[in-house]
């Protein structure tokens, strides 16, 4: 069960129609097998607090099988579905159906399923692809959602809380490259001018909504990819167009999801976003680079608030992926760093140990953050694991003819100018998702808060 330091009551009400709906089909089901026949669940506000979550056995087995590994085998992880055959299971592992079944016989209060297969997904990458090319959307509806809405409607799972998040790295793409931006891909362009993301992302949450026991979590990235005013206003209006699209109402947006998959400290510890050193801001210095936000928690509740602002429910939860972003282990520093340089006050006193705020891949030097918990601190619903530890973000292989390649997954990559960058990833990855050893490994050496041994 995760832990939680507070209940609180209930208030998340379903608007009147979508109620109306749920009852109707909950009596269709009950009237064609009395034998399955259940009442519907009631709402949280916070659908984390006092369940036990689910345990996604695949991903323990794979733990417990990496020295120390035990120590966190027994934690909740999402279940991603990432391409159409991963809803029925593909390449000898679980598909959904079985997973909510393995809940049930493990007695889990909650399920967390993570979307990932927009069409034209991940537009700002170069690799992986995504199955769907962006003409699909479709063929995304038909093949992709409503199979998934068709099991999440079982009435063997109506008791199951089910927290869906919902295309995370998506629409954030659509804002930082998109259009004059330094980093826009005519890809990217291409999805923003179509609304693929939008509708694809619209009609999900629409017909998610329809299920009284899911919660779907919309997300919002993190500080060091839209935290600049620039990026998280516009974001909030996007976020707003799509809550409103292709069928879908605010109202089925039970929250969002910050961090998903990255590498985000909580709450940088030695320095703080208002330091002034020698006069210089730090705001000013190149990591930071005039973000008001150098962690993750002051962003989330910043961004909670200008989303409840453009009409979000004023209960809207926030979630925050933990599962790779506790920097632990001998580099961790443990005081501020000397005042008398403005870069090196900022280098030497970050928990983070990114070489640059945009790394993503398989990064050198992360741990374990914090541990799945329910209402950790004020404001944040709970820390959880997205991503799968020890799950590749993406090959670290060099180019080569007919192969996939993203430049931030090598470690040696070579910029145009033939400068060296430091993408920060670990040699050796496999594809994204493929398991890691080495990665998980790391993580486990340092995780922070530390880990203790299984007992």
């Amino acid at each position: 069960m995760i832990s939680s330091r507070r209940e609180r009551e209930p208030v998340r009400v379903r608007p009147v129609l979508a109620a109306a709906v749920s009852v109707l089909v909950a009596g269709l089901l009950a009237a064609a097998d009395p034998a399955h026949a259940v009442d519907p669940p009631h709402r949280v506000a916070n659908p984390y607090v006092g369940a036990r979550v689910y345990v996604d056995p695949e991903w323990a087995d794979r733990a417990t099988a990496e020295p120390g590994g035990d120590a966190v085998a027994g934690q909740p992880t999402a279940v991603w579905l990432d391409r159409i055959a991963s809803i029925d299971g593909d390449d000898g592992r679980m598909g959904l159906r079985e997973h909510l079944d393995t809940a049930v016989t493990q007695h889990a209060d909650l399920v967390q399923v993570t979307l990932y297969n927009l069409p034209g997904r991940d537009c700002g990458r170069r690799a992986p692809q995504s199955e769907l090319s962006i003409g699909e959307l479709a063929r995304y509806q038909a093949e992709f959602i409503d199979p998934i809405v068709e099991i999440l409607a079982t009435p063997a799972y109506a008791d199951l809380r089910i927290v869906v998040f919902v295309e995370p790295n998506s629409l954030p793409d659509l804002v930082v490259n998109t259009g004059s931006r330094y980093a826009a891909t005519p890809a990217c362009d291409d999805a923003a001018a179509r609304g693929t993301y939008q509708h694809g992302i619209g009609y999900a949450l629409a017909r998610l909504g329809d299920l009284p026991n899911v919660y779907s979590y919309l997300d919002i990235s993190h500080h060091l990819e839209v935290g600049w005013p620039e990026d998280s206003g516009p974001l909030t209006a996007l976020l707003s167009q799509v809550a409103t699209s292709a069928g879908s109402t605010v109202a089925d947006v039970h929250g969002f999801v910050a961090n998903t998959a990255n590498y985000s400290v909580l709450h940088e510890e030695h320095f703080r976003a208002d330091d002034v050193v020698n006069g210089q801001p730090v705001r000013q210095s190149k990591w930071v680079d005039w973000n008001p936000f150098i962690d993750e928690v002051p962003y989330v509740r910043h961004l909670r608030g200008l989303l409840t602002d453009a009409g979000f429910a004023p209960d809207a939860g926030v979630v925050v992926d933990t599962s790779r972003n506790g920097w632990g282990g001998p580099n961790r520093p443990t005081a501020p760093a000397p005042s008398g340089d403005l870069n090196r006050y900022v280098d030497g006193s970050r928990i983070d140990r990114r070489a640059a705020v945009g790394n993503w891949c398989n990064q050198r030097g992360a741990g374990l953050g914090q541990r799945p918990a329910a209402e950790p601190e004020p404001g944040i619903d709970a820390y959880v694991w997205v991503k799968r530890p020890g799950e590749s973000d993406g090959s670290s292989g060099s180019p080569s003819p007919g192969q996939p390649y993203e430049p931030m997954c090598d470690p040696n990559y070579l910029p145009p100018r033939g400068s060296v960058y430091d993408t920060g990833a670990t040699a050796g990855a496999p594809p994204l998702g493929e398991w890691f050893p080495a990665h998980f490994r790391q993580l486990l050496a340092n995780a922070w808060p530390p880990l203790s041994p299984a007992r």
